[in-house]
């Protein structure tokens, strides 16, 4: 049976993936494998306040729970997958990696990836 750290391992070795981080919705890093340049610490301690936020979004907005956020830069893109009620997924990806893919694959594997945690 695969682990979280097969799933960040296999996330990281996507073309134009920084960095696969798992945590908690505390901000604590569960497990993570990145380039030199990403903090995973740093990182994970920044996406609850950004979930906080989305959440009430869709709560105001009436879309219902969150279940992935995908916040786009300059110089990368941020995606934010809930997988439990206690652990979220953080992939940081380079502008030009193929994103649609992983969506498509996160959310169809969305099951399978929260029974890692």
């Amino acid at each position: 049976m695969a682990t979280i750290r097969d799933l960040v391992g296999a996330l990281r070795q996507r073309e134009g993936v920084d960095a696969a981080v798992v945590l908690g919705r505390d901000g604590l890093l569960i497990d993570s494998e990145t380039t030199g340049s990403v903090n995973a610490e740093s990182v994970a301690a920044l996406v609850p306040s950004i979930v906080a936020a989305a959440e009430e979004f869709g709560a105001h907005d009436s879309r219902g729970a969150l279940t992935t956020a995908i916040l786009e830069y300059e110089q990368g893109i941020a995606v934010i997958a809930l997988l439990s009620t206690d652990a979220l997924l953080l992939v940081l990806a380079q502008p030009s990696a193929n994103i649609g893919r992983l969506l498509f694959e996160l959310r169809r594997n969305r099951e399978n990836i929260s029974s890692l945690v």
